[in-house]
């Protein structure tokens, strides 16, 4: 190899072995005296939470962006430099971040990690059929429940600032009073609804403690996890669902491709029934940031709204 051509080498190649081994053993730059504590969340929705607890006293940011399929999201080269980089990171924990488990126990080694859905016993959480010892993961549509993970993000954030414990769990507080709030609220809206209409049919089962708290039947096309595609047989028993009880509208979720939906409004036509998409509904991430369904109140607002409207007698007329 030429001289000059080896030293060209050196100079990219060097630097990123110690990139690298500088992920691998945790290490993070040694921040100025003024910054705050970067904290760093998986979603979008445990990082609304922990900025709301958290206010002027830390930066959080979330991991993955609005649209990311959590159940798919593998941690690219700069999500790993993000998350070394962070003073404390909060995942979702029960499998939600599958992929990242490796990842998220690297860096466990050199700085503090919490699961906070890990907080709920296990007699709280739905064990899908056929998976024993596999809880799903997707709380945060229980309202009740999400309440409970307040707890280890503020433990967490007064952990890592101690000073600011007291401010921190007056956020909590205030915070869990809008939450239980937003119980009631849903709860509300939903009774508007017949018996009858109750019924949510999604891509996924994403809301199925939603249903179970909230009295509502989920049909999703897959099960919990979004890591294999609905097939024919799903797409049937949705279809049959859909045109015995003439369910007036179906919905897409925000982070799962809505051609499984549209696949199973084309098999219904065919037998004769009209059913609308009746919208599309935020289950694994959040709206984009600056919008109200950006935010978890919001998020949980839309979703039900939505729900609502497009199953209520009033605004959605079923065609035989």
């Amino acid at each position: 190899m030429p001289k000059n051509q080896g030293a060209t080498v050196a100079r990219i190649i060097l630097p990123l072995v110690g990139l690298l081994f500088w992920v691998a053993c945790g290490g993070s730059p040694e921040p100025a005296a003024d910054a705050k504590p970067r904290i760093i969340a998986t979603t979008g929705m445990i990082a609304d939470m922990a900025q709301r607890i958290a206010g002027d006293e830390a930066q959080v940011e979330a991991l993955m962006q609005p649209g990311i399929d959590p159940h798919l999201f593998k941690a690219s080269e700069s999500d790993v430099r993000r998350l070394a980089e962070a003073d404390l990171i909060l995942y979702n924990g029960l499998h939600l971040e599958g992929k990242m488990g490796d990842v998220l126990k690297k860096m466990s080694r050199s700085r503090p990690v919490v699961a906070v859905a890990e907080v709920i016993a296990p007699d709280a959480l739905r064990e899908p059929p056929g998976l024993p010892g596999q809880y799903d993961p997707h709380i945060w549509f229980d309202i009740v429940l999400w309440r409970a993970t307040l707890a280890p993000i503020r433990q967490a954030l007064s952990d890592l600032l101690p000073d600011h414990a007291t401010a921190f769990e007056a956020r909590a507080a205030a915070l869990d009073g809008e939450l239980a709030a937003l119980h009631g609220w849903v709860e509300e809206t939903l009774a508007r609804l017949p018996e009858e209409r109750r019924i949510l049919v999604t891509a996924h089962d994403a809301f199925g403690y939603f249903g179970a708290r909230y009295g509502i039947e989920v049909i999703g096309l897959q099960g919990i996890s979004t890591l294999s595609e609905a097939g024919l047989q799903d797409v049937e028993r949705v279809v049959d669902r859909v045109v015995e009880e003439k369910i007036p509208a179906i919905f897409v979720e925000s982070s799962v491709p809505q051609r499984s939906i549209e696949a199973v409004q084309a098999a219904v036509a065919a037998r004769g029934h009209r059913v609308t998409i009746g919208g599309a509904l935020f289950s694994d991430s959040m709206g984009p940031a600056g919008t109200p369904e950006g935010t978890y109140l919001g998020m949980v607002r839309h979703n039900v709204g939505t729900f609502v409207d497009a199953m209520s007698p009033a605004n959605q007329e079923a065609t035989p």
